[in-house]
């Protein structure tokens, strides 16, 4: 059953490093009737924190989305160096876009004391959908744990299993920058779904859905087949296709249409102290250990669906 079988949009808080592939998963979400965007919160991540803070507000004035509010939320990690990723996303971590000033405003307060203040204050539970590095979700956890029985759940990129690591043998990047938050994260007792690097690959864009995206002809769909095209140069001689893994969409096209993905209940546990594995998320996909499932992680992904999906959105953009 999706979400939009339900009258009422799901209350959401976005908390996100954008990265172009962040870009879309914003454009997806912004404009969904299924989703209640509560506001938007940024982390220090495949760029500095002042540069995607600015990346955020530059991405959801594009949307016209100017009653979505933006935060400031952590700088970097909660006990390690923060470790960006320029070489992936260029210097701005939205290159390909055309940039511009924002003219929306960065909210004073601080993102942490936002999502803490939206969980104490709402009357429904809220679903945390992080897309970069766990940093803000976890500090708030830590610093309120009174607000996580108000989680609905977490809706998360990061991770890897069968796929292995896209920064480290084994580790995927957001849970590599804050393997500490992720550990909290994952100990947190409140339903986890996981978009790691097994689902993400799946996702892979190619130059044909690129040309359907820019056909669109709008803003939002222009700016989407810029990113993506300056995006894919990377991951395509990385991965040896076509184009890069929409990885963060994944998210939020799991609380449109559920029915894109397959997500098993799994434990997943974070190796924080190892130098060579650190940040590796040890997925027990096949019950060998005696733990509890605490997380759905999700391992297939019907393609077709999601660039559908993907492509049908973006066009209703002005």
């Amino acid at each position: 059953m999706s979400n939009s079988d339900h009258q009422k949009p799901l209350p959401i808080i976005i908390d996100c490093d954008p990265g172009q592939d962040d870009a879309l998963m914003l454009f997806l979400a912004l404009n969904a009737p299924e989703l209640d965007v509560k506001g938007v919160v940024a982390c220090g991540g495949n760029v500095p924190l002042a540069r995607t803070e600015l990346n955020c507000r530059i991405l959801v004035e594009m949307t016209g989305r100017a009653d979505v509010p933006v935060f400031a939320g952590c700088e970097g990690p909660m006990k390690e160096k923060l470790f960006t990723a320029e070489y992936l996303h260029g210097e701005t971590g939205i290159d390909g876009i055309e940039f511009f000033e924002p003219t929306l405003p960065k909210q004073e307060k601080h993102g942490v004391d936002f999502i803490i203040e939206t969980l104490r204050a709402s009357s429904e539970e809220v679903t945390l959908v992080p897309t970069g590095p766990l940093t803000n979700i976890a500090t708030a956890i830590e610093r309120a744990p009174d607000i996580v029985p108000k989680i609905k759940q977490i809706v998360l990129m990061g991770g890897a299993c069968f796929e292995g690591g896209n920064v480290t043998p084994s580790a995927e990047f957001n849970i590599y920058v804050d393997p500490h938050a992720a550990e909290i994260v994952m100990n947190c007792g409140r339903p986890i779904t996981m978009f790691g690097l097994d689902a993400t690959h799946q996702v892979m864009t190619n130059p044909t859905i690129v040309n359907r995206i820019s056909q669109l002809g709008n803003r939002v769909a222009t700016a989407s087949a810029d990113m993506l095209d300056f995006f894919g140069q990377y991951d395509a001689a990385k991965y040896s296709a076509e184009g890069g893994p929409l990885h963060d969409p994944c998210t939020i096209a799991w609380l449109i249409d559920p029915e894109i993905f397959e997500v098993k209940q799994c434990h997943v546990a974070i190796e924080t102290q190892s130098k060579l594995t650190r940040g590796h998320t040890a997925v027990d996909f096949w019950g060998v250990t005696e733990n509890q499932p605490n997380v759905g992680w999700a391992h297939k992904v019907d393609r077709d669906r999601f660039f559908d999906l993907l492509v049908k959105r973006i066009a209703l953009y002005p």
